[in-house]
């Protein structure tokens, strides 16, 4: 390992097309979803973190800005503005998403610890069902780049390569639920 921090990437640029706007901007638990994923990142042992922005300019504080200027084709185009970002010494990347506030730091402590004892490739689970956060090792960073299209980020990847990918359960440390709609926050708000 190259004693450098594993990175955290938080996707946060989409325009919210069914929310009714940008969700990073949306306040859940008194904090703006965007610096709830940035602190996840940060709590779980990331360094540095990374934000990628498009519908609307989100500072946070204690990150690194990335602009996707081509933010409204997708998810994908915003993994490839961040992987094209990272720091050339990080050993991995973190990759979250900005819309599920009520995933907890533990999960990206778990998934930096089997990246440690040797995963290349390791997911969150919850139920035994991969979801997010997602960890991947440099060497696989530039094909998740070149397979992420449209809507999709890091999938394809995974999909393609089942064999790298090392499931860490994480149902006891938070819950992938997305925020989606304003009736899907009001839910979440609700537990």
């Amino acid at each position: 390992m190259s004693g450098a921090a594993v990175a955290g990437l938080l996707l946060a640029a989409g325009g919210g097309s069914r929310f009714g706007g940008p969700k990073a901007l949306v306040e859940f638990e008194g904090e703006r979803l965007a610096d709830r994923g940035v602190r996840l990142l940060a709590e779980g042992g990331c360094r540095p973190v990374l934000i990628v922005v498009g519908a609307a300019d989100v500072p946070v504080a204690g990150a690194v800005v990335v602009r996707n200027p081509g933010w409204a084709s997708g998810m994908g185009s915003s993994l490839r503005a961040g992987l094209r970002a990272l720091p050339p010494a990080a050993p991995a990347v973190v990759i979250a998403l900005a819309d599920q506030p009520l995933v907890r730091p533990e999960a990206v402590r778990r998934l930096v610890a089997a990246f440690e004892a040797g995963a290349r490739v390791a997911v969150a689970a919850y139920g035994g069902a991969p979801r997010n956060p997602v960890l991947i090792a440099r060497e696989h960073l530039a094909e998740v780049a070149a397979l992420a299209e449209g809507d999709v980020g890091a999938r394809p990847f995974l999909r393609a390569h089942p064999e790298l990918v090392t499931a860490v359960p994480c149902d006891d440390v938070g819950d992938p639920a997305d925020v989606d709609t304003p009736a899907d926050l009001r839910r979440l708000k609700k537990r």
